[in-house]
């Protein structure tokens, strides 16, 4: 059977109190259409089609790099009219699975259930029972325990509305069936819309059973209509991703507080400290320790490595055995090869730094070609900006970096130099050489008095 599968992603989102429209709004990093996008494509659909709404132009913008047939519904007139207008776009496929933009924690092992669940009835739905069902359209069933319809929430009776079971929303329907159902749909109902669960009493009285299936948690089916909401559905993401860590081998030193908002993988016995941040594609070897506070983006980090408390690194590759931090900023393009250090308050920018080199202390270091085991003093800067350019600082192997040294780019500093501190290089620095430049001899003047306070009147 050919599954095509549509996303439901038209709606305002009013109760948002935001100009971005809602399904843009993030969980773990990325958009929530973004996650049920890669939900549905993990069953291997023919199509995906994405209905969104007039003036979501920013949706598609957003969404560019997926690969789904995008359905404009001009007017919002209800779930139904909704996937009457992507029919177009599921001719090729025998069956049709209804996902929405807005509910963004769905498993694709869920879903797979339902289709199994629906292989021989040609229709099935999921359902979940909640303590507080207010706001949901309620399942009704026969005497055997069958579904025969769903009764929106303001349409239902008193008696209805003591109903638990609910309808999740998301159906499998055979094409065939749900193109002749949805033109049989009306909307004389409270809110004048074509509701998708109206086909469910056509499919009972032409003899269809519908099948159920139910996910593993209520969060799966959790809708997002404000950022309350939201929030709630991040944190139950964020324990899943938490959970998945630690099974992949990490140690996290309180699960609650950590934000993956991308994709990591990590190897075995890496511990991190709270409150770390982990965007974009990050990757941590085997034993890596990452300290509080920390963010990673976009980084691969090697095995035994230690960063302490409060860094940042990103867009950067970092060999085995370094140690970084307390309070580093690895900016984009670094590169660092192994058993290398990076202290506190030090700023590496697009750097390339051999194995063994070391910048402990209170540096900037950017647009630098450093070689192996280089020693750069406390407040050494590289001057790689001329306020048009940028240029490249090459550093040799074993050079010796003096404290407090500023280095005018481009410029080169051989193998085995060493700078006195306090100098101002702007040009070669020879090999083996000791260089230095200084403007004044140093001088003392007798009989000078340091100024005191003056007493307050």
């Amino acid at each position: 059977m050919k599954l095509g599968v549509v996303i439901l992603a038209a709606g305002q989102g009013t109760r948002m109190k935001s100009r971005l429209p809602k399904v843009l709004h993030p969980i773990a990093g990325k958009p929530m259409l973004a996650h049920v996008i890669e939900t549905a494509q993990c069953l291997g659909p023919e199509t995906v089609a994405v209905v969104y709404g007039h003036g979501g132009e920013l949706v598609r913008e957003r969404m560019q790099s997926y690969d789904v047939d995008w359905v404009l519904q001009e007017e919002q007139l209800g779930t139904g009219h909704a996937v009457q207008q992507a029919m177009p776009a599921l001719q090729g496929v025998d069956e049709i699975l209804v996902l929405y933009g807005d509910v963004p924690l769905i498993k694709p092992g869920t879903l797979e259930r339902l289709i199994e669940a629906s292989a021989e009835t040609r229709m099935g739905m999921l359902t979940v029972e909640l303590e507080d069902a207010t706001g949901y359209g309620r399942i009704l069933r026969d005497e055997y325990e069958r579904i025969i319809r769903v009764v929106e929430h303001k349409d239902a009776s008193p008696e209805e509305l003591h109903i638990r079971e609910i309808n999740a929303g998301i159906m499998l329907i055979g094409r065939e069936e749900l193109e002749e159902w949805l033109g049989n749909v009306g909307n004389d109902n409270a809110q004048n819309e074509y509701y998708l669960p109206d086909i469910i009493p056509m499919a009972v009285a032409e003899g269809h059973v519908i099948a159920s299936a139910h996910p593993d948690d209520i969060s799966e089916v959790e809708g997002v209509n404000d950022r309350v909401q939201l929030a709630r559905l991040e944190r139950v993401c964020q324990q899943r991703l938490a959970e998945e860590l630690m099974r992949a081998g990490a140690t996290l030193v309180d699960p609650a507080r950590i934000d993956i908002r991308g994709d990591v993988s990590v190897g075995q016995d890496v511990v991190m400290e709270p409150n770390v941040i982990l965007e974009g594609r990050v990757v941590l070897g085997d034993d890596v320790q990452i300290g509080a506070n920390t963010v990673l983006r976009d980084v691969t980090i090697g095995n035994g490595c230690r960063v302490l408390e409060n860094c940042v690194i990103e867009q950067a590759n970092i060999g085995s055995g370094c140690q970084l931090g307390p309070f580093s900023r690895i900016r984009p393009g670094t590169e660092l090869a192994e058993n290398c250090r990076v202290g506190n308050f030090v700023e590496l920018k697009n750097a390339q730094v051999a194995e063994g080199s070391k910048v402990n202390h209170l540096s900037y270091i950017g647009d630098t070609s450093m070689g192996r085991d280089v020693n750069v003093g406390a407040g050494t800067i590289t001057c790689n900006y001329d306020g048009a350019n940028k240029h490249r600082t090459v550093i040799g192997d074993n050079a010796f970096i003096g404290s407090n040294t500023q280095i005018v780019a481009p410029v080169t500093i051989e193998e085995g130099a060493t700078i006195g501190a306090g100098s101002t290089i702007t040009k070669t620095a020879p090999a083996g050489q000791l260089t230095l430049c200084r403007t004044t001899r140093q001088t003392t003047i007798a009989g000078w008095t340091r100024p005191t306070k003056k007493e307050k009147s």
